[in-house]
């Protein structure tokens, strides 16, 4: 007889969790809180747009890849890629008709980098071969694999390896290294934010963010990023798992020291194992009732530590196409980048901001009515553990406001605010309530040294047996593609404990 498994959250790690053990062999159910699959990885409609709720930029396509490949199937059946060139613009408040487009075309990146100077150019592939050395280190000793006891760390080989990611500055002071043009710097280091933490408190080893998208591109998955959760779902499905939506988990229930099942409405389930791909610190506040089972994970410690920043998101349905805007993926920087970033970590409301807007239907038409475009517009924002102001109407206005007049600014949006015909938003208390994500903060726990790594949750429960996490909040942390590394690590950890498979030398 086949043993059980009861997943919690249809997140992408949760959903790459199910796939990867139904296709072990394992009977698995998961359950899912809201109608569709995805967690934030959900999708938005509206007056005949689509949108991406969360994520939307691919990167490390192979990791994508790897759990339809482990599952037998061919990935291009499910999430048929293209890799895009130029990957982004980016645009500087204030400068109407100038822009840069960046390329992962090495002749094309060159002359946009020689245009801020042959030094800044020659310091940036003096960058790029340093963080590349770590990045090899970070993933071979790092970034997959457990930390499942102290000395799984504490031992001289993985020391002597940790000294070489040299993590103790953080991205800003690092790039200014080797580039001195301040744009060139924060077009190269504000891709931390894509993981919740600043480049100017953030440890440099995250300017291996950048690094990946120069050396590796960005892609686009047709349908744009929710065609992965529905893709996943599909595959689950294929394979014999079952999905319960609707389905919000009330408890994990542990008995003497166990994971036996889960609690859904008042009623029992029982498994054998528990993989929860709900937040960590929800999850250990609210699923987890055993004081035993917390270990160090108290309430108190909970509330203790970091959070990322947490997201403003419009969604905006256009009536005109933006046939003048070069590429899907833009980013615009005010001159005042770095007091933006410590207003938001410290919880202060933005009067200027820079932001993220996203075109998907310039890759997919299907994704907008025909002849129109929709604009997600992402402003990082403070998570509500320091937020110094609630949300609103009158915050919401005051954001859409700001960000609409400089967004006028831009060549090809002069009247963006006439064009609207439809939006609608998404708000750090949105993310707290339809997706527990604790303080609103949208990408989980910061990666700080201290919650990083072997300080950071792991995938096995420290005080019960028989329960597994996955998700932003573990190790190795936010991001689609690293959240997919913590969906194998942890089903690895579970396949450990249950056939003595042994994934990584202890």
């Amino acid at each position: 007889m086949k043993k059980k498994v009861s997943v919690i959250g249809a997140g992408v790690a949760g959903l790459a969790s199910a796939c990867r053990l139904q296709c072990a062999g394992y009977e698995v159910t998961l359950y899912e809180k809201e109608a569709l699959p995805g967690g934030k990885m959900h999708r938005i409609q509206q007056d005949g747009y689509q949108f991406d709720l969360g994520p939307t930029i691919v990167m490390m396509p192979e990791l994508y890849r790897e759990v339809f490949e482990v599952c037998g199937v061919d990935p291009d059946d499910y999430i048929p890629m293209e890799r895009l060139d130029p990957m982004y613009s980016v645009f500087f408040e204030g400068e109407r008709d100038e822009h840069y487009e960046i390329s992962s075309d090495l002749i094309k990146l060159t002359k946009t980098l020689e245009s801020f100077g042959e030094e800044d150019a020659q310091g940036f592939f003096k960058y790029i071969q340093e963080i590349y050395s770590r990045f090899v280190v970070a993933k071979e000793h790092f970034l997959q694999k457990p930390f499942r006891k102290p000395s799984d760390f504490y031992n001289p080989t993985v020391l002597r390896q940790g000294l070489k990611l040299k993590t103790f500055d953080n991205a800003d002071t690092f790039i200014s290294k080797y580039i001195k043009n301040e744009r060139l710097k924060q077009m190269i280091s504000f891709q931390t934010l894509y993981i919740g933490v600043s480049p100017y408190s953030g440890p440099s080893l995250y300017t291996m963010i950048p690094m990946i998208e120069f050396l590796y591109g960005v892609w686009f998955i047709k349908g744009g990023m929710y065609t992965l959760a529905q893709s996943l779902e599909r595959l689950f499905l294929e394979k014999g798992g079952t999905v319960h939506y609707n389905s919000p988990v009330d408890e994990i229930v542990i008995d003497n020291g166990q994971a036996i099942g889960i609690q859904v409405n008042g009623e029992f389930h029982p498994s054998d194992f528990v993989m929860c791909n709900a937040d960590f610190p929800y999850a250990m506040k609210n699923l987890v009732t055993e004081p035993k089972a917390k270990g160090k994970y108290t309430d108190k410690k909970i509330d203790s530590m970091k959070y990322s920043c947490s997201c403003f998101l419009m969604y905006l349905g256009m009536d005109k196409k933006y046939e003048e805007v070069p590429n899907a993926h833009n980013f615009i920087f005010n001159e005042e980048l770095e007091r933006n970033l410590n207003d938001i970590f410290s919880g202060k409301r933005l009067d200027t901001a820079s932001f993220y807007v996203y075109i998907g239907s310039k890759l997919d038409p299907s994704l907008a009515p025909e002849g129109k475009d929709g604009l997600y517009i992402l402003v990082p924002v403070s998570d509500k553990s320091c937020s110094q102001y609630e949300w609103n109407d009158e915050t919401i206005q005051h954001y859409r406001g700001n960000i609409l007049d400089a967004l006028e600014k831009i060549k090809g949006f002069e009247n963006v605010k006439q064009e609207i015909v439809s939006e609608s938003y998404m708000t750090p208390p949105d993310f707290e309530r339809r997706f527990n994500a604790y303080n609103g903060a949208t990408f989980g726990l910061q990666p700080t040294l201290a919650q990083s790594n072997h300080l950071r949750p792991q995938s096995k429960a420290t005080h019960c047996e028989n329960l597994y996490f996955t998700g932003s909040s573990t190790h190795p942390g936010a991001g689609v593609p690293i959240v997919l590394l913590s969906a194998r690590i942890a089903t690895e950890e579970l396949l450990h404990d249950d056939k003595g498979i042994l994934f990584h030398t202890r």
